[in-house]
C-alpha cells in the first residue's frame, strides 16, 4: 500500500533549503566562530539523509548524480594539497595565509588559504557520511523476509 506523504515532501524541499543555508554558514563562519568544514558537512549531510529518508535512494540520485565515494576522495586530496602546499614556498606544513581584497559587491573582504582546507574537510565528511548511510540502507534491504 502506497501512503501518500505530499506534505512531507513539500515540507522537507524548504527544510533541505534551510538546512544547505545554515551549514554554507557554518562553514563560512570556521575561522572566526565556531564552525568550519567538519560541523559544515555534517550538516549538509543531514540534508541528503532527510532528502533519501523522504524520497527513496534511486529518486534522489537521479535529481542529485554525486558520486559520494568520489566527493570523499576529492575532499581528501583538496586537504592534502592545501596542507602540503606551504611546504613548496619554505613554509611550515599547514601554514595558512590571508589577505583583505576589494571585492564589487561585498567591499572589503578578508580571504583566507584555510577556506580552501575546510572546503576538502566538508567534502570529505559530506561523502563518508552519506556513504555510511547508504550503505546501512542497502545492508538493512539484505535482511527483510
Amino acid at each position: 500500500m502506497k501512503i501518500n506523504d505530499v506534505i512531507l515532501k513539500t515540507v522537507v524541499k524548504g527544510v533541505v533549503l534551510i538546512i544547505l543555508t545554515f551549514s554554507i554558514y557554518l562553514f563560512l563562519s570556521g575561522h572566526h566562530t565556531p564552525g568550519g568544514g567538519f560541523i559544515g558537512g555534517l550538516v549538509m549531510a543531514s540534508a541528503f539523509v532527510l532528502l533519501f529518508l523522504t524520497y527513496d535512494v534511486e529518486t534522489v540520485s537521479e535529481g542529485i548524480p554525486i558520486s559520494f565515494k568520489k566527493m570523499s576522495a576529492v575532499g581528501v586530496l583538496i586537504s592534502v594539497s592545501s596542507a602540503t602546499a606551504p611546504i613548496f614556498w619554505g613554509e611550515p606544513f599547514l601554514s595558512q595565509n590571508f589577505g583583505y581584497f576589494d571585492l564589487p559587491i561585498f567591499g572589503k573582504t578578508e580571504l583566507a588559504t584555510v577556506t580552501i582546507f575546510e572546503a576538502g574537510i566538508a567534502l570529505t565528511v559530506v561523502g563518508v557520511v552519506v556513504n555510511i548511510i547508504l550503505s546501512i540502507s542497502e545492508g538493512s534491504n539484505k535482511w527483510k523476509a
